[in-house]
Order: structure tokens, then sequence, then C-alpha cells
């Protein structure tokens, strides 16, 4: 089952004197139920833009968009009880303490206090709780702001930039809970980030968009897959001699500090028997597996 549906969707802001400027162009999104969905674009590729209209907060020009199986923004008001997000910093009183601020957010959407310590265990503030928000760490903070969007218990959790201006450590708190979160399997996590790394260790989706369009979606090993080079790391005794080797049989190899990098192998066997073909063994044969950054860069950059 599909959570979010987004198909055809356009939406162009027309700034005085200029031009119309289209934010979203024919986009497609799916994110399946129970899934950490990574959301994936540059900068002005419309992902905000994308969090912004399935919320309700601005209107596409043309296309559908479905929350839960309800059509945006017509049918929002039923299915937003079910609906968390954090969109940018969270806002709370600062004087107040986190628990003090939770208290407040769940009286207006009807929430039992009980709710609000279940929350504070699941972000790990119970025990600070009590403390004012102005003396909270940004991480903290961060994590309050998920604690309050997860007070409704939804199906669906939004996150847009949810480590944006966070220090190491503070990423490594959202982090961790986001993982957290989704090993529950209980809440669908639609994760925006331009943190490639930290996408790629807790989202099982992924998405990745460019000038309103759809560039690549899928498993996120799947997307990794797509961007595998067939370079391998070779590193052998007699370094020279395995070059000769290999050089004679076809392959084509780059230098690298302690080895070779050899290109565009489809089949690493090739390499061994080769080389043991001519009496040369090796020390290490690794294939170098594609990171995000490198395919989200590499997606990115065709479609300029």
């Amino acid at each position: 089952m599909a959570v979010v549906e987004v198909e055809g969707a356009h939406k162009s802001y027309q700034r005085r004197g200029k031009p119309a400027q289209k934010a979203l162009d024919g986009l497609d999104l799916s994110v399946a139920e129970h899934r950490v969905h990574g959301f994936l674009g540059p900068n002005g590729s419309g992902k905000t833009t994308t969090i912004r209209a399935l919320l309700g907060l601005v209107r596409v020009d043309s296309g559908s968009m479905r929350l839960l199986g309800r059509p945006v923004p017509d049918q929002l008001p039923e299915v937003i009880g079910s609906i968390g997000a954090l969109v940018e910093a969270p806002l709370f009183f600062p004087n107040f303490s986190g628990r003090r601020n939770l208290r407040l957010l769940a009286g207006v959407a009807g929430v039992s206090p009980s709710r609000i310590e279940e929350c504070l265990e699941i972000v790990g503030l119970r025990d600070r709780g009590d403390d004012a928000f102005k003396g909270y760490s940004l991480g903290m903070k961060q994590r309050l702001g998920i604690a309050a969007a997860l007070l409704k218990s939804p199906a669906l959790l939004v996150l847009d930039e949810p480590s944006n201006g966070l220090d190491p450590a503070g990423i490594r708190e959202v982090r961790e809970l986001i993982r957290q979160l989704g090993a529950d399997g209980q809440t669908t996590i639609l994760l925006s980030s331009h943190l490639l790394s930290e996408v790629q260790q807790v989202c099982d989706d992924v998405t990745i968009i460019a000038r309103g369009r759809l560039v690549a979606t899928g498993h996120v090993a799947d997307v990794l897959a797509s961007g595998a080079t067939g370079d391998i790391r070779l590193r052998a005794p007699d370094p020279q001699a395995a070059y000769a080797v290999l050089t004679a049989a076809g392959f084509t190899l780059t230098a690298l500090a302690d080895a070779w990098l050899v290109h565009g192998v489809s089949e690493p066997s090739t390499i061994t028997r080769a080389l043991a073909a001519e009496g040369q063994y090796l020390s290490e044969l690794s294939p170098m597996a594609a990171d995000l950054e490198s395919v989200f860069l590499g997606l990115t950059a065709e479609d300029q």
C-alpha cells in the first residue's frame, strides 16, 4: 500500500516582473507503507514544495496527490490527525520545560497525558523533560520536535531536513532516533535530507529528484547498484607483474597510492583467472561499491 502518492504534479511560482519559475515539473512519488523513505534533491529541486503541497500549505497547479488514500488537499482534514510533521526548526516556548510544551500541544490535539510520557521516552528525553527548552542542545530540540510530531501516534511522519544545522553529536542523535522509529515498523517515515550518508544509513527506499522531476527511485540497494562502475581495487605481492599481466589481458588499470584500480570489470573472477594463469596471485580484490553521494551527484548532474 502506498501511503504517499504523487502523480504528474506541476507547480510554478510567479514573481513580479519575472517569468514563472517551475518548482515541480510532472513529479511522481510513491512511498510504501511502514518504510523509511528518503527524499533527496539539490537545492531548488522541489523537495520543500512537494512537502508543503502534501501538507496543504500550497496547492499544485495540476496533477494529483494522495495521503493515506485520500486526495490532497480536498480530503486532507480527514487524515491530518494521522500525520505528524516536523518542517524546519521546531518552535516551542523557550522558558517552558519540554514536558510542559508537549502538554500544551497535547491539550490542543486531545492527546492523553500518558502519550506525552511515551513520546519523551521514545526520543530519549524523559529524564530531561522538566528542563527548560532554552537549555536544550540543538539535537535535543530536534528530538523534542519529533516527540511533538509523534503525539498523535501518526501513521505517516514527515521530517523535512531534521538534521539541518546540527553538530555531529546532534546528527547522530537524530539518526539513531529515526533508525529506531523505522525499526519499530509502526510508522511510515518520509525523510527529506541533504545529508546523503545519513539517508543511506537509515532509509529503506529513496527517491531522487532534480528540477521538479523524478530521476531515480527504489530500494536504496537498487539505486546504489544502478551507480556501480564495475571498478575493482586490487593489490598483489608483485604489483608491476600483476599490472603487466592484466594490461596484456585487455584490462584498464589506474594506479592508486598502494593498489591498482581495475576499471569496468563485469566479473571479478576474470581477474583472478588471468593472474593465476601467469603465476601471479592477489593480496586484495575489493569491488568498489557506489555510495549514495556519488550516485546522487551523477544522476542530478545528468538532469541539469
